[in-house]
């Protein structure tokens, strides 16, 4: 079945004027190869101080379909979904689906209890209305990535994929990362994605928006777009890396503050 029938309707706009602090997160890349970045994970979701947690996408490495929960042996899968539906008996949390875990469906929302949010979706704080996004949409000179988007996310080609078997659909995964993996590595710094200034003015004035929060592109900062716009780019988390990188962006009391988390 496509991505559509199996998700229920996402959220477009979330009223968060009653909160003192939001957090917001992103690029996680959980996976079975990194313990690491699970338990961290696990401790910064039962420890936040945060009203509300926002996942902007890429939370898991790979998502092949939520088929996956009813065997066994998907350890990693089923650690994960116990430790959101913690998290969501603790406080709201929302998910938006990124280019690696867009086909999360129905029944992982169901078994985690987490809000799905529309690619974009406005919050309305106290301060000020914040536009959040995975990000990879305002990727628009990335020509090639934005043709692939288009594909994966058709309904004919998640319904062919989902419709093939688990063993198939990890396989297909796995060389898809792979080549993902390849290309990138081929590619000097300067020509990773990034996101066009001028894709993003237009979000934010079109949703009357003043900041955009997003992920994908793994390289946290702020960036002026105007005198009265801007734009947040959240970490990824990678125990690996040297130095370990791993942040939450913080909203509280109308203040913007990165936390590390290890």
């Amino acid at each position: 079945m496509p991505l559509n029938a199996l998700t229920p309707k996402p959220i477009e706009q979330v009223d968060a004027r009653a909160w003192t602090c939001v957090d917001f997160i992103s690029d996680v890349h959980l996976s079975a190869q990194c313990q690491g970045v699970y338990e961290a994970l696990n401790h910064y979701l039962m420890h936040t101080p945060a009203d509300a947690v926002f996942i902007l996408g890429d939370l898991l490495e790979v998502w092949i379909g939520d088929d996956c929960l009813e065997q066994d042996h998907f350890e990693m899968e089923h650690a994960c979904a116990h430790m959101l539906k913690q998290s969501s008996q603790l406080r709201p949390t929302y998910f938006m689906p990124g280019n690696r875990d867009f086909l999360i469906g129905q029944g992982f929302m169901d078994q985690t209890g987490m809000r799905l949010l529309c690619d974009p979706c406005v919050l309305e704080t106290p301060s000020k209305r914040i536009l959040l996004s995975h990000g990879d949409e305002l990727c628009t000179s990335d020509v090639d990535y934005q043709a692939f988007r288009r594909e994966v996310r058709s309904n004919k080609w998640q319904a062919d994929f989902l419709g093939r078997p688990l063993s198939e659909r990890h396989f297909l995964a796995t060389q898809m990362r792979a080549q993902s993996q390849l290309k990138q590595s081929r590619l000097a710094k300067d020509k990773h994605a990034e996101l066009d200034p001028s894709a993003c003015i237009d979000w934010l004035e079109r949703f009357h928006c003043e900041l955009l929060i997003h992920g994908h592109t793994h390289r946290p900062m702020r960036h002026e777009l105007t005198p009265t716009l801007a734009r947040e780019v959240l970490s990824d988390w990678e125990t690996e890396a040297a130095p370990q990188r791993g942040q939450a962006l913080r909203l509280a009391n109308g203040q913007l503050q990165r936390i590390e988390v290890f």
